[in-house]
């Protein structure tokens, strides 16, 4: 009975649940083929070329760029799309010296625009080797003449490199340093910017104003301005110096950070020779010169950037010493107390003292703290070894104000009396800042 009833209830499972199963699964692997080779061949591959391309019209840059990310069938649509004659007109806009299109911010819209076809060719290219990606973006690019370095008649007056810059800017970020430097020399190999920048520091300064002045632009708006970390100007400001021996590192550096002219824009060589400058004149190169100091320009020591200043107060000439202090003290109490400290170790004593006087007349004009300067004096007598000469070197600081102010007053006797307005603003000055500057030291020791 048991037996019997045990085996009346054994359950064998019904032919209707195993055909309604592998119908299931028959219907299950349908539509799993179906979808597999829609998502391999994307709902855009059913579509006309020329109607997917007509799609793109209707999305921004930004968007075309979002949809390059969705299969490797659609980037690859995109890349045939923007080398077709309608991708170009559409893509590669050329107003560069439109800068007032209405309702838009002057020049914004179309580097905003640039910024957004660099993410666009950055995502479409992204499975290509970094040699491939650049010859592709030339080949894009080349027929933009404002992009290249003398392919604008009125460079002053157009955004083209600064469009080129942000571009490439966005194209690269996040390359590591060895791609970087690949950039650096394909931009090179394409610009012959070697060759060109070897023609003007070896040429008479100004002998050469317009290439100064396209060597300036190229190097500003396409490799320089747009970086937001330090690290990456630093980088780039490197690439375009270190091959250069140090006199044309200091030459380089003058035609790309200088004064220049308000009208015409070429560089102003005599500008630190004739008389005092303003901060506005020294600012880039101070801190340019920052930047290379800066702990994250890892191939820069310090000794290496007080010889570039060094060698950057003769360029063209000698410079008036008012205005190399004022360029050491816009670039900062690390920088200008290295430079001196730098003078005291070489046995340049009285250029020291003289430095300190006209120290001492830049913070009296442009009102700083004379206490700076004391400060500045006290660490520098600690840099030499022996008290004779700390005892020496501070004699040599009266003997300058005083060498000093005699020059001057011979030069209002003496001198070009259409001048002698300024000479005597000067006189006063000085005279002021060495009240100031024995004021603060007889506060200190008193």
């Amino acid at each position: 009975m048991t037996s019997t009833a045990r085996t009346s209830c054994t359950l064998i499972p019904s032919r209707k649940y195993r055909r309604s199963n592998r119908h299931s699964r028959q219907c299950w692997n349908i539509l799993g083929t179906d979808s597999q080779s829609l998502s391999t061949l994307d709902y855009f591959q059913t579509l006309p070329l020329e109607i997917f391309q007509m799609v793109l019209n209707y999305l921004s840059v930004k968007d075309i760029s979002v949809l390059s990310m969705v299969s490797k069938t659609i980037s690859n649509n995109l890349i045939n799309y923007i080398s077709t004659s309608s991708g170009n007109r559409r893509l590669l806009l050329q107003d560069f010296h439109n800068l007032e299109l209405p309702g838009k911010r002057e020049g914004s819209y179309i580097l905003e625009h640039y910024k957004s076809l660099g993410l666009l060719l950055k995502r479409c290219t992204l499975l290509l080797p970094t040699k491939d990606r650049l010859k592709y973006v030339h080949k894009i690019l080349s027929e933009v003449s404002c992009f290249k370095l003398n392919g604008c008649p009125s460079p002053l007056n157009c955004l083209g490199l600064q469009c080129y810059g942000v571009f490439l800017q966005i194209l690269t970020a996040g390359w590591d340093e060895l791609e970087c430097h690949r950039v650096f020399n394909f931009l090179c190999e394409l610009s012959s910017l070697p060759r060109k920048v070897q023609t003007v520091v070896s040429s008479k300064p100004g002998s050469a104003r317009n290439l100064e002045l396209q060597i300036r632009l190229y190097c500003r708006s396409v490799l320089l301005n747009h970086w937001i970390h330090q690290s990456d100007s630093a980088f780039w400001l490197t690439r375009i110096l270190k091959p250069w021996p140090i006199v044309n590192q200091a030459r380089l550096l003058y035609i790309i950070f200088g004064p220049v002219s308000s009208l015409d824009g070429h560089v102003i060589w005599q500008k630190m020779i004739e008389g005092p400058t303003d901060d506005t004149s020294l600012k880039g190169l101070a801190d340019a010169i920052k930047l290379l100091y800066d702990t994250e320009a890892r191939e820069w020591t310090a000794d290496d950037v007080i010889s570039l200043v060094d060698e950057l107060s003769v360029v063209p000439r000698e410079w008036l010493m008012e205005n190399n202090a004022r360029l050491l003290v816009l670039s900062g109490n690390s920088i200008c107390f290295t430079f001196m400290a730098s003078k005291a170790v070489n046995g340049r004593a009285l250029d020291l003292a003289r430095l300190v006087v006209f120290l001492a007349l830049v913070c009296e004009k442009d009102l700083y703290s004379m206490d700076w300067v004391v400060k500045m004096m006290q660490k520098v007598c600690k840099v030499f070894s022996t008290p004779g000469e700390r005892k020496n070197f501070l004699q040599s600081v009266e003997s300058a104000f005083a060498y000093v102010i005699m020059d001057m007053v011979q030069a209002v006797l003496w001198g070009d009396h259409g001048e002698e307005d300024n000479i005597i603003l000067n006189l006063f000055h000085l005279i002021n800042a060495q009240a100031n500057f024995h004021r603060e030291i007889l506060f200190l020791t008193m």
